[in-house]
């Protein structure tokens, strides 16, 4: 039987099949290129997973081993870091079983360590988080980790490396600096134009106008109080809270800056040794070991020790063989043997109600004594090769009454040694005096704040600083309330100050430590005299020898204060003119940061 399909109708059911049949095909293939597409993505993502995790455990094996040198090198100092760098190698990550999912090496194929290497010196500008401060050849550490994980996944091998910066930032680079509360309270008017920073709390508050041209920085808090009888006072940004004009302005709660000398017992710096502990750790941060000459004054004899630094790493102290000179302090002993040096002074110190029993130094006697003795020249000479005898440490240990104050008094000091330019630093565990002008051979310089010529790198690092004028008298010292004459003249002094002082007590008035302008303690009237200091004030510790507190002046005072005219010495600004001897601020810093090819340990940052 035939069947006609109805006039005018054509065949379309096998058509639609053949289209059903063509989607699904087309579906097909788009599910089979999703689901592979789906697969390769996983495997994308995991590959990713697998490398970021990788850089993640590499970076966290430098940073275990970077918060051990950051804690050595800011504590400890240069020589613990340095005794320490085999002990870095073999620091990696295995504080728990994650870790032993991973296999690590140092990038030459030493298992279980992380790369501790030297890459180069830097001096030069600190990073941006450090504003306006620098190093001087300070070194660089890579630091450098591979990684693989043992067990499933890729055959993937990470490494990061971070350069770390051991910065030595010169403390003078500071224009004020203290270990403990700084006080601005009830100062004259006042200007500072470099960097400030407490390791404490900074007090501002006077009727006066006190002005900060650069960033101040505290450990603590910046405030207002009352302080010194008065107040308080409104901070910040008027004339009597003081006006801060840095960039930034002001900063509270920063990270304490830690000195390569330690912080809890600094005086320690300045004290003479018990035991011979120069090739220490802590011994190599004394200024006695540091020192080529020694000067001992005991009741009968001057001891001289000359000695050099046998090596480089070590400091004088190591001398294995130091020339020791004896001398009896006699007269005319001193006259022929050490005729910058002398013994018979005698003054009252107001202030302390003690006669002072004084070795002094005239700087420009000892200046010539050290270019023309044969012990300092056959030891240092003038070429250099074994440095510069450019710190002398002097200590006055005669006996003494509870009455008497044995100190140090420089004198003639117009004309310090230039050595080279290296600079001169004076360093004793007593009191310093430090009397007429100091340091400024360009006569029209003096009475500004102009150090541009005529000086070199100078500092004083003590007990207790004062300044006697070139007026003052010896013998008006022990009747006039106000010490020497009736007018002190005006005086010029180009040097960083390093000082104890004596604290506060209290908020009263009579409780008062004199704050940072009176750290450079006085005596004498000075009238309307002025006193022109170009300086870095540095305080890490309280006097020990010197310990009577300041008093307002006044009537009945033993000083009427002068013009003060402190102002930070910018060269202290130039690494090449760093007083020699002052401590330096330790500062750890990631410098740079890479992700090198595995298996090298040279690979360069920047190119």
């Amino acid at each position: 039987m035939k069947t006609k399909l109805p006039s005018g109708k054509r065949a379309t059911g096998g058509y639609a099949l053949i289209i059903v049949l063509g989607i699904v095909g087309v579906s097909l293939v788009m599910l089979s290129a999703t689901i592979n597409r789906t697969t390769a993505v996983q495997k994308l993502n995991a590959h990713n997973n697998q490398y970021v995790g990788g850089l993640n455990v590499a970076e966290a094996a430098t940073e275990k081993v970077f918060a051990k040198i950051a804690y050595d090198w800011q504590t400890f100092g240069a020589p613990t870091f340095y005794a320490n760098l085999s002990s870095y190698r073999l620091n990696y990550p295995n504080e728990d079983a994650f870790w032993t999912n991973y296999e690590f090496s140092d990038g030459r194929g030493n298992l279980n360590q992380t790369y501790v290497g030297f890459v180069t010196n830097y001096s030069g500008a600190l990073p941006s988080q450090y504003p306006g401060l620098f190093t001087a050849n300070s070194p660089v550490y890579r630091l450098l980790s591979n990684v693989r994980l043992k067990v499933g996944g890729y055959n993937i091998t990470n490494a990061v490396q971070v350069d770390v910066l051991l910065a030595k930032i010169p403390i003078t680079t500071y224009a004020i600096f203290y270990n403990n509360l700084l006080e601005f309270s009830t100062c004259a008017t006042m200007t500072v134009n470099g960097r400030v920073h407490s390791n404490d709390k900074i007090y501002t508050g006077t009727s006066s106008v006190l002005t900060f041209n650069n960033t101040v920085t505290a450990s603590s808090s910046i405030t207002s109080p009352y302080n010194n009888g008065s107040g308080p006072w409104s901070f910040p940004n008027n004339a009597n809270g003081g006006v801060f004009n840095g960039s930034p302005k002001y900063s509270t709660n920063v990270p304490t800056v830690a000195l390569s000398i330690p912080m809890t017992n600094a005086h320690f710096f300045i004290e003479m040794p018990t035991t011979n502990d120069a090739s220490t750790d802590l011994g190599r941060q004394r200024l006695y070991n540091q020192s080529p000459v020694i000067l001992l004054v005991s009741n009968t004899t001057v001891t001289v020790r000359i000695q050099s630094p046998p090596d480089s790493g070590t400091v004088a102290g190591e001398d294995p063989s130091p020339t020791i000179l004896t001398f009896t302090n006699t007269v005319g002993s001193l006259m022929t043997n050490l005729p910058f040096l002398t013994l018979t002074n005698k003054f009252f110190d107001q202030r302390e109600d003690k006669t002072n029993i004084v070795t002094q130094i005239d700087v420009g006697k000892y200046a010539t004594w050290l270019t023309t003795n044969t012990s300092i020249t056959g030891t240092y000479p003038s070429d250099g090769a074994n440095g510069y005898p450019n710190i002398v440490y002097v200590a006055d240990n005669r006996t003494n009454a509870p009455t008497q104050l044995p100190s140090i008094r420089l004198t003639n000091g117009i004309a310090p040694p230039k050595n080279n330019g290296t600079g001169f630093t004076v360093a004793t565990p007593n009191p310093l005096y430090v009397w007429g002008n100091y340091n400024q051979t360009n006569s029209s310089y003096l009475a500004t704040t102009n150090t541009s010529s005529g000086t070199v790198p100078c500092s004083f690092i003590c007990d207790g600083l004062t300044i006697l004028s070139g007026s003052w008298s010896d013998a008006t010292s022990y009747t006039s309330s106000q010490s020497g004459p009736n007018a002190a003249t005006a005086i010029t002094i180009n040097a960083a100050i390093l000082a104890g002082i004596v604290p506060s007590t209290g908020t009263n008035a009579g409780q008062f430590s004199g704050g940072v302008h009176n750290l450079p303690r006085l005596l004498e009237n000075w009238g309307s005299s002025t006193v022109w200091l170009n300086t870095s004030i540095i305080n890490l510790y309280n006097s020990t020898m010197a310990t009577n507190k300041f008093v307002t002046p006044g009537t009945g005072s033993y000083y009427t204060a002068p013009t003060r005219k402190f102002s930070f010495d910018l060269n202290f600004m130039d690494p090449a003119k760093q007083p020699p001897g002052v401590p330096t601020a330790l500062v750890a810093i990631r410098y740079n940061w890479g992700v090198p090819p595995p298996g090298t340990t040279n690979y360069n940052v920047i190119p």
